[in-house]
């Protein structure tokens, strides 16, 4: 797409992209896959008679929604081969982000694994309609099924997705009190402060892709995590710190090891304690952290 270009089709792809972006990312769980997407979109959207095209917007996502779905499949055989637990890329995200509740819950990574657990067409269908509120129509032509299927479609994902997403909403601040607390007890080491802010079900998800260590499955239960943790962090060569920062709309720990990336670690929290830790050290995940500023998704 070049920069310079200002007739009609760039100015109305440009006007929507944030939105197609977030589009293709909650279907994919990859910035890099979802910037090939609006690529491929692009192309197809240039070859199309606008004088023909009532809803640019609805044109876009339908567009894009197919593009996403072709890649998803790529991506299966992909993960297929994945070393280790396979985490969504991160993204630092502005803080409107974070203050738009829905928005901020759609791209978190407690939820983006949520997706994960579903069919393509069933994960499509809960982005447009949960997160877009798209309508039955529109999601029909996008996803090539009539708005009847459309509709159980969504029923089934919606009732897959409630039964594994978080209880209750919680607010950036309480996540924020939470995650200072646990960053205290890692720079601390303190088995028990560690112990304190995890639930004694939590569960420690850790992605390398096979070139950073990580535990190769997750790590479930307060002790274990700690141990883990501990173990590790005795045979690092460096110094460990942890930054505060905003990642798929809430806070989250930028990890650097001696002033360079190491990863992100995101959280989930449910009654003031962590029952969720993704922590993120693929290398190929992270080229976006340090080269980019925190993006509006809409």
């Amino acid at each position: 797409m070049s920069d310079h270009a200002t007739d009609p089709a760039t100015e109305i792809f440009i006007a929507h992209r944030n939105l197609l972006f977030t589009v293709a990312y909650e279907m994919l769980g990859s910035a890099a896959d979802a910037e090939d997407v609006l690529q491929e979109s692009w192309l197809r959207w240039v070859a199309v008679d606008l004088t023909q095209v009532r809803d640019h917007r609805a044109y876009l996502v339908r567009i894009t929604t197919r593009q996403s779905l072709n890649r998803l499949r790529t991506m299966k055989r992909r993960k297929e081969a994945y070393v280790g637990p396979w985490l969504p890329e991160p993204l630092l995200t502005a803080p409107d982000v974070a203050q738009d509740v829905e928005l901020a819950e759609s791209v978190s990574m407690a939820l983006m694994l949520v997706l994960e657990t579903l069919s393509p067409t069933e994960r499509a269908v809960f982005v447009l309609r949960e997160v877009f509120d798209v309508g039955y129509d529109e999601i029909a032509a996008a996803v090539d099924k009539t708005p009847a299927a459309v509709r159980q479609i969504a029923h089934r994902a919606r009732r897959h997705v409630d039964a594994r997403r978080p209880r209750k909403v919680v607010s950036p601040s309480e996540i924020r009190a939470v995650l200072d607390s646990f960053q205290r007890a890692l720079e601390t080491q303190d088995p028990q402060d560690l112990l304190d802010v995890l639930a004694p079900d939590v569960v420690l998800v850790s992605d390398g892709g096979g070139v950073k260590r990580a535990a190769l499955r997750p790590v479930v239960g307060a002790e274990k995590v700690v141990r883990f943790y501990l173990g590790g962090s005795g045979k690092v060569d460096g110094t460990i710190t942890g930054h505060p920062t905003l990642a798929n709309g809430s806070p989250a720990l930028l990890v650097r090891l001696d002033g360079e990336i190491d990863g992100i670690m995101a959280i989930r929290v449910e009654d003031a304690r962590i029952t969720g830790l993704y922590y993120v050290r693929n290398p190929e995940k992270l080229t976006r952290v340090e080269s980019e500023t925190p993006l509006t998704l809409r």
